[in-house]
């Protein structure tokens, strides 16, 4: 097991953000391609998608993550749920990140899923790269749609990408992009540790593996943590990052997103919104998740204000 050492002015943690089947997935597929984290020949449609029932109905229902790398450059790219129903687990994965792709069918322009999620970007203060998709459809009507962006939301048409997921078109610019607009997370690591859990799941061979951004220190292979708002001690068995095949590294820094297995049984011992750090050094508790009763209530005043949202790039 390696360390990856990355300095923090060569990562950035961003989300796609999108209404359902304009394209994220596919945006994502493409990612892994250009990038060169999949071999060709092992390629699938909606490569991130692992639940049978996500594949079977061409949604995205659980967060993955996966690092890629473009000139030099760490990616951590979290994909979301695109789906009206699961805007909670989309709220729970914007908090790892500094920034968010926005993506627009170019052909059906801005939808209520679109205002909802730009509504919660605002709310983690991200930055918002805005793409208009599918612009290889004769239906395409990019300016039209660039216009409306501007209008709605706020993000100068000028600044918005035009691309194509089917296609390839445009992706390249995007991700330089996100390089240039989206910036470096910030932390220290002679700090004490400070990483988020945003979603785990359960293995029936490894327990339960959660998905973690570290904020502060650094996420030790074999080190003893404390999961704070549990108020329990688990030694972290292995840690990884996603290639998007699970690779075991010694150790996580400030700004790196990744797993963690430390021999938890229960689901509901690694809540989403956990704080974990070290026994012997504890950190104070990171800003937690909104309970999804919150969530709810949230959303619902939020889908009935009248106000328009600014999402220009900050």
């Amino acid at each position: 097991m390696g360390s990856l050492a990355t300095p923090l002015e060569r990562i950035r943690c961003l989300s796609i953000i999108a209404h359902i089947d304009h394209g994220k997935s596919t945006l994502a597929d493409r990612l892994l391609e250009l990038t060169g984290a999949v071999d060709p020949r092992e390629m699938r449609a909606q490569y991130l998608d692992s639940m049978e029932l996500e594949r079977e109905r061409g949604i995205t229902i659980k967060a993955q993550n996966v690092r890629l790398e473009w000139h030099g450059y760490v990616v951590n790219l979290i994909d979301t749920p695109g789906h009206v129903d699961f805007g909670y687990e989309v709220s729970r994965s914007l908090a790892a990140c500094e920034g968010v792709i926005l993506l627009v069918d170019a052909s059906q322009g801005i939808e209520a899923q679109t205002l909802a999620n730009c509504y919660q970007a605002l709310e983690h203060d991200l930055t918002i790269v805005a793409a208009l998709n599918k612009i290889d459809l004769p239906a395409a009507e990019p300016d039209r749609r660039a216009e409306e962006i501007e209008r709605v939301l706020g993000i100068p048409a000028g600044e918005v990408l035009r691309i194509s997921a089917k296609t390839g078109e445009g992706v390249p610019e995007l991700l330089d992009a996100v390089i240039e607009r989206i910036p470096a997370p910030r932390g220290d690591p002679e700090a004490p540790l400070q990483a988020l859990l945003f979603d785990s799941y359960y293995d029936p061979y490894r327990g339960v593996v959660s998905s973690l951004r570290v904020f502060n220190g650094v996420l030790r292979s074999g080190a003893r943590l404390r999961y704070l708002n549990a108020g329990a001690d688990h030694d972290a068995e292995e840690i990884g990052v996603r290639l998007p095949a699970p690779t075991p590294v010694a150790e996580l820094g400030p700004g790196e997103v990744g797993y963690l297995i430390a021999g938890i049984k229960d689901v509901g011992e690694a809540k989403v919104g956990e704080t974990v750090t070290e026994s012997a050094r504890r950190a104070e508790p990171l800003p937690g998740y909104r309970t999804r009763s919150r969530w709810c209530s949230a959303g619902s005043t939020r889908s009935t204000a009248t106000s328009t949202p600014t999402c220009a790039r900050r």
